[in-house]
């Protein structure tokens, strides 16, 4: 039963060890000289003229967190256009493939309008 999972537990050595190792030898071999200079927030060239830890405005986070949505669902469509072409030749899931997919873009469609009219696609 454990040579089953021998080559998962090898596979998260091995990766857990690409993660540490480097990090343990940057902090036991990198020399530690920190000076004002080297501890400011970095700005372009100028000093910081600005708490870096200001507020965004909300509609910020609510645009990126409907393009993240949106375009996880629309990732939904690539394995359906992939398999069409069978779905397409059984004639048995021939209707029930199609209309799934219309549900699912009705859906889509349904979410994208009711953001639109609640005004969250609006940039000021």
């Amino acid at each position: 039963m454990l040579e089953n999972y021998l080559p998962v537990l090898v596979f998260i050595a091995v990766g857990l060890a690409f993660g540490v190792v480097p990090i343990l030898l940057g902090w036991v071999i990198a020399p530690h000289r920190p000076d004002s200079e080297k501890l400011s927030p970095y700005e372009c060239g100028f000093e910081p003229f600005e708490d870096a830890r200001m507020k965004f405005d909300v509609r910020y986070y609510l645009i990126a967190i409907l393009f993240i949505l949106f375009d996880l669902e629309i990732a939904f469509l690539f394995p359906w256009a992939t398999i069409f072409r069978e779905i397409v030749a059984t004639p048995e899931v021939k209707l029930f493939g199609f209309l799934e997919m219309l549900v699912f873009i009705g859906i889509l469609v349904v979410g994208y309008i009711y953001a639109w009219v609640k005004g969250a696609l609006d940039w000021e």
